[in-house]
């Protein structure tokens, strides 16, 4: 029994030993204090960098209304200093010779429709290929045709002058254009 005794005293003893390092760390405290002084010099610069100035021109079109017989034509030019942007409409003459023709036949009047529509000179010359000549003067047929025959030049000579005048106001109008955005460059 002494030796159960004396190992029971030597395990305690070992315990007692460990649990007074445990208990004799104590914490370390430091205390410090710092007093400090920032000084700093500089400059700022600050760079604002836009988009150049742009001219947008405006869409001209006759939009969702499929009813109109314009074509839009817009165009815009910008240099470094000044931009400029313009647009206009010009009428198609065959589409409203088309809806003339569509709305004079949806009336009854058929003659007159296909009178519309010999105002052009294929669809004229076509329709005198065909053996059925354009309507002149509430004439049909081969009343038309003797008709036609004797007064064919005076007629294309009209038709042609007219569609020239045309072509010459827009080439004029266009070359105006062109001369004005030269002299921008």
């Amino acid at each position: 029994m002494v030796t159960k005794s004396f190992m029971m005293l030597t395990v305690l003893l070992a315990l007692s030993m460990f649990t007074n390092l445990a208990m004799a760390a104590d914490p370390i405290v430091t205390e410090s204090t710092a007093n400090s002084t920032v000084t700093t010099n500089g400059s700022m610069e600050t760079t604002v960098k836009s988009p150049p100035p742009s001219a947008i021109s405006p869409q001209f079109s006759a939009g969702n209304n499929s009813d109109l017989c314009t074509i839009g034509v817009a165009g815009a030019v910008q240099t470094q200093i000044l931009g400029i942007s313009a647009g206009t409409t010009f009428t198609e003459e065959n589409c409203i010779r088309l809806k003339n023709a569509k709305v004079l036949y949806d009336m009854g009047m058929k003659v007159a429709a296909v009178s519309t529509m010999c105002q052009d000179e294929k669809v004229f010359d076509a329709m005198m290929m065909a053996g059925t000549p354009c309507p002149y003067e509430g004439k049909i047929g081969a009343a038309a045709k003797i008709g036609w025959d004797s007064h064919e030049e005076s007629k294309r000579e009209k038709i042609k002058s007219e569609e020239g005048l045309n072509v010459k106001e827009t080439a004029t109008t266009g070359g105006l254009g062109l001369l004005a955005l030269l002299l921008l460059l």
